[in-house]
């Protein structure tokens, strides 16, 4: 089972720099993630989410190799390698995966203009080395579905700053 956490942070920049952080982590093998969204909160109030995985170029790449395989079947590999590519791009580009968005955009609208926030869906985790290598970023954990005493050794990891209240997700 996979465990979620959110951060937030009191700028725009953090979280990407955070994001690439952990991706640098990723190739190390000290986290292994099943998704990983920055969310940012302008200070217009309109919320942009950023993917780290590109589910459109996934399903195009994959419908690519799909559609040319069956079109060498039928003799027609370039036909079968456009539509194989479109086909997959639209399922890619309309496949939700990893953290649900609204409810990402919920909690992302409750941490405020010009703040961010870093979503990440953990596979498997080496939680002092992880903490270790972004706890100079600070930081706010507003949500976890750690259990009550790792979410406090998160938070106090973290630092006691400006809590957030955070309502729970729509249902």
């Amino acid at each position: 089972m996979s465990d979620l956490v959110a951060i937030a942070y009191d700028d725009e920049d953090t979280a990407f720099r955070v994001r690439d952080r952990l991706v640098q982590l990723t190739k190390e093998h000290i986290i292994e993630l099943e998704d990983l969204v920055v969310v940012v909160h302008r200070q217009d109030g309109k919320t942009e989410i950023k993917q780290a995985t590109n589910l459109a170029g996934m399903g195009a790449l994959s419908g690519a190799f799909w559609g040319l395989l069956i079109g060498l079947i039928f003799l027609a590999p370039v036909f079968g390698l456009a539509i194989g590519a479109i086909a997959g791009a639209l399922a890619g580009r309309f496949t939700d995966y990893g953290i649900d968005d609204n409810f990402i955009k919920g909690v992302a609208e409750n941490v405020g203009p010009g703040n961010s926030a870093v979503f990440l869906l953990i596979k498997k985790i080496t939680p002092d080395k992880v903490v270790g290598a972004i706890k100079e970023y600070g930081g706010h954990v507003i949500r976890t579905s750690l259990s009550e005493a790792d979410e406090a050794n998160l938070r106090d990891a973290f630092g006691t700053g400006a809590q957030r209240e955070v309502p729970p997700p729509p249902a």
